[in-house]
């Protein structure tokens, strides 16, 4: 699985963030930050790549207090490598 998560430090700005894009039409869903993002609460949004960029503009002009960045997650075999874009 290749995927874009934007991530949060609370679950309920996760969440929120959550709903705001899928009443915006995106297709995401809230998934479990991989450990290896070294990220508090757990909880991320998963988007797709065609979304990033709208994705981005709404987080932005949310003001989510708790948004740590955004990650590129590859897993290869039996690893996974993270990477804030």
């Amino acid at each position: 699985m290749n995927a874009i998560l934007a991530v949060f430090r609370s679950r309920t700005q996760a969440l929120d963030c959550t709903a705001r894009l899928q009443k915006a039409g995106m297709n995401v869903s809230a998934v479990s930050t991989p450990r290896e993002a070294n990220v508090g609460c757990g909880i991320s949004v998963r988007l797709n790549e065609s979304d990033f960029l709208r994705a981005k503009r709404i987080i932005s002009a949310a003001g989510y207090s708790a948004f740590a960045g955004f990650l590129r997650v590859q897993r290869c075999g039996g690893s996974v490598f993270v990477r804030y874009i």
